[in-house]
């Protein structure tokens, strides 16, 4: 384990009570929906940022709404943090407890609760996986729209946690652009109701504020989704190029010509073989950079957007063009892309970064981040959605050799840095967690983060939920209990 994040000094007190409180919970809940055994708990104790770990003082699964709103009065009554948890996929440390704090997850939401097509909105339990409200609306002809890699295990709840997106985001946006309500539990305990079926809520854009805040301002337990009709049709096209620069150049043009396709991935030469090495979806093995580019609507509209697309391509020296031929073929391309995370973790451990740049400045920053892996003597593969500067360098290093892990951590943090500095900005899906909590101060003036922190406060005035992440500790109030949260 690294040593670059600290975390706070857990409440002893806490700690000292941990069997009454255990015993008060266990009063509040169903006899399988507490788990405390040291074992039971240990996949709890990290998210996808494992490079950190630290087992909570218990874990609740609760089955409704009802049950989160006793366990997070009994949480405020007695000053004990609460890591509100998904499914644990976060990359940025998001979910990842401390030893007095009570993680509740909502594993066991997981009903869909409405379908109303004439609305086009689904309404739903936070733990509802993203890819089953699709699943769920396929045959009616309609699909909900944010698709992270993630999305065959992450929660709906997580997704509004850090205002998740996906490769179709460029076109149909990030989870703030297609949730319309929350159900959710305050620090108190009260159950609130923000935003609903229609389009636009009245009152102040408090929905707004609940999508990204990561579980620091209550726990979302219900939502409702927007849904969006199918596609007359899609497909994806392979543009193989001879440098990354060019590759980015590309993208920069396109955007630039007001050419929205639905989705740009980008993956450079390691990130290509790792994934045609797992998916064998027939990438181009003799280029530098690869785009996905994928279109839709009727084929009329399809033929004309690739026409213009092929053209800026062939500006800046594509040396492939490879169209799907069939919904076969198609899958394939989206299976590699969306594998790359566990394609790569079969090779090597690896830090995946989140930084986003203004889309003039992806050739810039790519040359960079080269430099900067190089000077670290490690290796990076890139995979990202091209189309809206979201980079996802994966910083490949032996996790067993502490130095090397060190050195992945402070590579990364250059990275972000470089973003930042760019035009950009620490993070575009995944949160700043713990991973990105100290860098808010190269972004954010100390008068932007009290601001923010003031807003926060506004929520949970205790700072009981998820307490050590997204704010630097020390720029932080402390809490009733005493310790800096």
């Amino acid at each position: 384990m690294s040593d670059i994040i600290a975390f706070r000094e857990p409440d002893q007190a806490i700690l000292e009570r941990r069997t009454e409180i255990l015993a008060d919970l266990a009063d509040l809940l169903p006899a399988d929906c507490l788990v405390t055994e040291e074992r039971e708990l240990v996949p709890f104790e990290t998210d996808a940022f494992v490079a950190y770990r630290r087992l909570p003082l218990a874990v609740a699964l609760p089955q409704s709404t009802e049950q989160v709103a006793a366990l997070v009065r009994y949480c405020h009554r007695f000053n004990i943090p609460v890591i509100p948890r998904g499914a644990g996929t976060s990359l940025s440390g998001g979910a990842i407890p401390q030893e007095d704090a009570l993680v509740i997850g909502v594993s066991k939401l997981n009903r869909i609760l409405e379908v109303d097509l004439p609305n086009r909105c689904a309404r739903v339990e936070a733990g509802v996986t993203n890819i089953a409200i699709s699943q769920a609306v396929d045959a009616d002809g309609f699909f909900y729209a944010p698709d992270p890699s993630s999305q065959l295990a992450c929660t709906i709840g997580g997704n509004i946690g850090m205002n998740s997106g996906g490769a179709h985001c460029l076109k149909y946006g990030v989870t703030t652009n297609n949730l319309l309500g929350v159900r959710m539990v305050m620090f108190d305990g009260e159950i609130v109701e923000i935003g609903g079926k229609a389009l636009d809520a009245a009152g102040y854009d408090l929905l707004g504020l609940v999508c990204g805040s990561e579980g620091q301002l209550g726990i979302v337990t219900e939502a409702t989704v927007r849904l969006i009709a199918k596609p007359e049709g899609a497909r994806p096209v392979l543009f193989g190029f001879p440098t990354s620069e060019a590759a980015g150049a590309c993208v920069s043009e396109i955007i630039g010509a007001g050419i929205i396709p639905v989705a740009i991935e980008y993956m450079d030469k390691p990130a290509i073989e790792i994934c045609e090495a797992f998916a064998q979806a027939g990438y181009p093995m003799d280029v530098e950079a690869l785009l996905i580019v994928e279109v839709e609507g009727s084929d009329e509209e399809m033929e004309a957007m690739l026409a213009r697309i092929i053209d800026i391509a062939k500006r800046h020296g594509v040396s492939t063009v490879k169209e799907s031929q069939s919904a076969t073929e198609a899958a394939l391309i989206w299976k590699g892309r969306k594998s790359a995370f566990g394609a790569t973790g079969r090779i090597s451990d690896y830090i995946c970064m989140d930084g986003t740049v203004p889309l003039g400045q992806l050739s810039y920053v790519l040359s960079e981040t080269s430099r900067i892996i190089a000077r670290y003597g490690l290796r990076v593969a890139n995979v990202f959605h091209a189309g809206d500067g979201n980079m996802h360098p994966l910083i490949l290093f032996d996790a067993n050799d502490p130095e090397e892990a060190r050195k992945a951590e402070l590579a990364g943090n250059d990275i972000l840095r470089l973003c930042v500095d760019a035009g950009g900005c620490l993070t575009g899906e995944h949160g700043v967690g713990i991973e990105k909590r100290d860098l808010m101060t190269h972004q954010y003036s100390r008068a932007d983060l009290d601001q923010q922190m003031h807003v926060r406060a506004a929520f949970d005035p205790r700072w009981i939920f998820n307490p050590s992440k997204v704010f630097p500790l020390e720029n932080r109030p402390r809490s009733a209990a005493g310790n800096a949260t």
